[in-house]
């Protein structure tokens, strides 16, 4: 059994055929798929979505791409939506300096705002860090998010920032980048223990060989626990039996 521990099934690109993408993960031996919001609209879909269908999970939170115009009752939403059954995670949040849609600032105080949500209500963070992974990990650690754990989703970053993310209560999740030929992860792999990571697609976004250039869809994450049971020198058995096993621990939930 494989767990996808991050996809977006709200996005139009699955407006066609989402009930049979859900049907094919599971066909491919996904047991759970967690979607992911990334404001309060995306959010309540997510929280249908896991609603209708007994493998799906939901995140919600506002993306930091998402959070300029995010009025503090959308936060309070946020915290309502918490408290839904099967609600497992405050994500995604963090902060990205990449395509900078939202100023540092106000990226930030979304961050810390989202972090005491997470605290109060019990659950653990989906952390973006896009070219933001110091300050993000900063901000985690200032304001004890350590307390709920987390996932570092779609992890990348120097051997160096690896170590710091290991020690602590955190994972790991990486993406069908590492199918890639120019991959930049596989030696963070490599390093990192894999009680320490999760599997994720990030779909639509990011799909795997042999199918990159499509869509991708939560099924496609047996590509990606191929490449890094090799990278491991393990079974892919072996290595979707542990990441399962961290799905749950983190997110709380049995499948």
């Amino acid at each position: 059994m494989f767990v996808d521990t991050h996809a977006h099934l709200d996005f139009e690109s699955f407006d066609k055929d989402r009930e049979a993408v859900i049907q094919r993960a599971i066909e491919n031996k996904v047991s759970a798929i967690i979607t992911i919001g990334t404001s309060l609209e995306t959010s309540k879909k997510a929280v249908s979505y896991a609603n209708n269908y007994a493998s799906i999970f939901a995140a919600v939170g506002i993306h930091p791409s998402d959070c300029a115009d995010a009025s503090e009752n959308d936060y309070l939403e946020i915290e309502k939506l918490a408290a839904e059954e099967k609600v497992i995670a405050i994500g995604e949040i963090g902060l990205d300096y990449y395509r900078m849609y939202t100023d540092m600032e106000t990226q930030k105080a979304a961050f810390i705002k989202q972090i005491a949500i997470a605290k109060k209500v019990n659950l653990p963070v989906i952390v973006h860090t896009r070219e933001s992974q110091e300050d993000a990990l900063k901000i985690l650690l200032e304001h004890n998010a350590n307390s709920v754990s987390g996932v570092f989703h779609s992890f990348s970053g120097s051997m160096e920032f690896l170590e710091k993310v290991l020690a602590t209560n955190f994972y790991l999740s990486f993406t069908g980048g590492v199918t890639f030929k120019n991959s930049t992860v596989d030696e963070l792999i490599k390093k990192t223990p894999v009680e320490k990571i999760l599997l994720e697609t990030d779909s639509p976004f990011i799909t795997p060989v042999p199918h990159r250039g499509k869509r991708n869809e939560p099924c496609f994450v047996t590509h990606i626990a191929y490449k890094i049971a090799e990278l491991k020198g393990m079974s892919v058995e072996t290595l979707a039996e542990i990441t399962t096993e961290n799905a749950c621990h983190l997110f709380g939930f049995t499948i």
